[in-house]
């Protein structure tokens, strides 16, 4: 059997502020991503999507545990990791005094690329992320968007045998989003690995071959997008939209979820023709739609992806 990318076992990572408790940011994560894989960390922000980002690519001790990327240990042999790896931060930004395209070019050098090698790479990432336009303007005229991108055609470029990022689309329009998506598959098809974090839960279902849902430092569950969903109890979902839907009168059809308002139907085909008959004779508006990852974390965690950890 080939070596794991990336292999995480038992890790943990506690915080411990001069003043203060400690913070347990990690409680016992473990995960594998195989080659050529893309694998997303789906949850809330301070789950501890990040922090486990920061420790698998030598950015930070772990308490206890143990990370191996492709069979390296990332404590003991980090001078081994990090050539095979590529980070794009959370909120990170290009240097303001260059332009993208002097942004990526300089960052391959500085990995060891040829200057001819290197160019090609820039232009070449530069388009994938639609950045032509804006290619040699100064990073500082740019929109958080394009900084963004800036960041991502950076890692893109390097092909490293394995990338992580962390938010890579936020702040991007939706065109720019499908940009970053197209171009991470395009990758893992050259042979690249994939790790992202996210809290975008369309970005996770449609571009992860396994997601794995955290909360509170701690893996919830994991599988592919559809066996998350099944976890969920139906197939499909009906939405009564309004904050007077009458929650309990439609429990018998299912699973029930309330977000913002709103009462989520988890039911199967043969239901749903009655619960809409109810939502009519009640007079509240009803939307039927496929079960996606949304219901899935919801019913998981029991809050929305979008609620801050307290």
């Amino acid at each position: 059997m080939s070596t794991p990318a990336l292999e995480a076992r038992a890790v943990t990572k506690v915080y411990e502020p001069r003043r203060g408790p400690a913070v347990q940011a990690l409680s016992g994560v473990s995960l594998e991503v195989q080659a050529g894989q893309r694998v997303s960390l789906l949850g809330r922000n301070g789950a501890g999507k990040t922090t486990f980002l920061k420790i698998a690519s030598t950015l930070l001790r772990p308490t206890s545990g143990e990370v191996r990327i492709f069979g390296h240990d990332v404590v003991r042999r980090p001078e081994d990791v990090r050539p095979l790896i590529a980070v794009v931060p959370q909120e990170s930004h290009p240097f303001f005094h260059l332009t993208p395209r002097e942004q990526v070019y300089t960052y391959l050098l500085t990995r060891g690329f040829s200057r001819e090698t290197a160019k090609a790479r820039t232009q070449e990432a530069l388009e994938q992320m639609g950045l032509s336009e804006v290619a040699d303007r100064l990073s500082v005229t740019l929109s958080g968007g394009q900084r963004q991108r800036t960041m991502v055609a950076t890692i893109i470029a390097t092909e490293a045998p394995l990338l992580f990022l962390d938010e890579p689309t936020i702040g991007m329009d939706p065109f720019a989003r499908r940009g970053v998506w197209e171009s991470l598959r395009r990758l893992t098809r050259k042979g690249s690995t994939i790790l992202l974090t996210t809290h975008y839960l369309d970005e996770a279902e449609v571009l992860s071959d396994r997601v794995y849902i955290i909360e509170r430092g701690r893996v919830l569950a994991f599988g592919t997008a559809e066996e998350l969903k099944r976890l969920t109890g139906g197939t499909l979902r009906v939405t009564l939209a309004g904050a007077g839907a009458p929650e309990e009168s439609f429990r018998s059809f299912g699973p029930v979820l309330v977000e913002d308002g709103s009462v989520h139907i988890i039911t199967e085909p043969d239901r749903v023709n009655e619960i809409l008959a109810m939502a009519l004779q009640k007079k509240i508006p009803a939307t039927v739609g496929p079960v996606t990852l949304e219901e899935a974390f919801l019913r998981l965690v029991g809050r929305s992806i979008h609620d801050e950890i307290g």
